[in-house]
């Protein structure tokens, strides 16, 4: 179909902020762990089972979300995405004792793992191929947003009303998303188009040919060894910059919205190159491969933040880091929409984040146990700093040749 620029800009918009919502709910605790933590008694290794928990469930949920944004298409999988994971943080204003919040941490992990497959699958529909990184790079760094918002709105949320309220206000912006979308939507066909079909390989739908590829496989490492550090800086970062400068409350805002800014500027950036060269006629395997190094050189001094003099060094490092792993992050998103066909990006693309928060649940997990045991960060940033190089290693092994499956296309724009 031939989808009108102004209903493809409205619909991209929803997307981002959909995005912004799904990261602003998972960071409340995050941001708040000071506050919470002293009202509930909670210690290090409590915050990091409560983050293994949703970790858990995010990865487990993964299996399915795929099947349904595909099954669903992007029209229904959206909204029933923000509808579930908005009600899952408002439950959180109920939860009292370490059970019930890892309940609905749960709920939360299991809901939020829509959002990934349905943005991912929403901009390989509306994009042409070419203009994908592109769009992906400002979902990355829209999604950023969301992180900056965060330290900044939440503490004062806190403040005002107390932490069980930014629960549930987050969550009530979710349900007012819905009903934009409805109407954005409304009229909307996202079916394929009759070319598009025909071009499609005529494998079963199930996850069994999808498991057996190689190019699932590549995506999948990368994606436990770099989502691994971003889900670390995501859970720990707070604690990083409280335990290092003595920073809790609103003070944590400014240099976590400096930090994530990093890590809009590295998605832009990636995106906006990305596409460029391409449209010059650079090879996809050329493109992909030498952004996702860069990235990953990007990442490798973050140990030296645990010896930086003062809280702003530190925040430009990391900072830094997290340019390096968005710009890593919108390359593998891109990557996927380049090797699997579009009927199957939604499961790729969940495959490939059941994988990276099974990485990201071993990872929080562990680095409550390595500071309950004194050992600091050292170890963990370590680890971080070789990470995503690693994951290029694996990539290059497994696709010595990136090139664009068929059936990759995008539904038509008009002009």
């Amino acid at each position: 179909m031939t989808l009108p620029p102004s209903r493809r800009r409205a619909i991209f918009a929803l997307v981002l902020a959909a995005g912004i919502l799904n990261l602003v709910d998972r960071q409340i605790i995050a941001v708040l762990k000071p506050v919470i933590s002293a009202d509930l008694g909670w210690t290090d290794d409590d915050y990091g089972t409560l983050a293994a928990w949703f970790q858990g469930a995010a990865a487990i949920a993964f299996l399915g979300t795929g099947w349904i944004a595909d099954k669903l298409g992007v029209k229904w999988a959206n909204p029933l995405g923000v509808v579930s994971w908005s009600l899952a943080a408002i439950a959180h204003a109920w939860a009292f004792t370490m059970g019930q919040f890892a309940a609905v941490r749960a709920a939360l992990g299991a809901t939020e793992a829509m959002g990934t497959p349905t943005g991912v699958k929403t901009i390989a529909t509306i994009f042409p191929p070419h203009l994908r990184s592109t769009g992906f790079g400002i979902l990355n760094a829209v999604n950023s947003v969301g992180a900056i918002l965060a330290p900044l709105a939440i503490p004062l949320i806190a403040a005002l009303y107390g932490w069980r309220a930014a629960f549930v206000f987050a969550g009530l912006l979710g349900l007012v998303w819905a009903a934009f979308w409805l109407i954005a939507t409304r009229g909307v066909s996202f079916e394929d188009t009759p070319e598009e079909t025909a071009d499609a390989a005529p494998e079963a739908s199930d996850y069994g040919p999808i498991v057996q590829e190689r190019r699932t496989w590549a995506v999948a490492i990368a994606k436990v060894l770099s989502d691994s550090t971003w889900w670390l800086l995501l859970f720990w970062m707070p604690d990083f910059f409280n335990r290092q400068f003595g920073l809790s409350g609103t003070d944590l805002g400014p240099p976590l919205a400096v930090a994530y800014t990093g890590s809009a500027i590295g998605s832009l950036l990636a995106g906006t190159i990305a596409s460029r060269l391409l449209a010059q006629g650079h090879s996809v395997n050329r493109v992909r491969k030498g952004v996702m190094l860069a990235a990953g050189l990007l990442v490798l001094p973050i140990p030296l933040a645990l010896f930086a003099g003062n809280v702003w060094g530190a925040t430009l490092i990391l900072a830094v880091a997290l340019a390096g792993h968005q710009a890593f992050s919108t390359t593998v998103f891109s990557l996927i929409s380049d090797i699997a066909p579009r009927e199957k990006v939604g499961r790729v693309t969940s495959f490939g984040a059941f994988c990276g928060n099974i990485g990201g649940m071993a990872i929080v997990k562990v680095a409550g146990l390595v500071l309950m045991a004194g050992l600091g960060y050292l170890p963990l940033f370590l680890f971080a700093s070789i990470s995503y190089l690693l994951a290029v290693g694996w990539i290059h092994l497994l696709l010595p040749e990136i090139r664009r499956a068929p059936g990759a296309g995008g539904l038509a724009v008009g002009h």
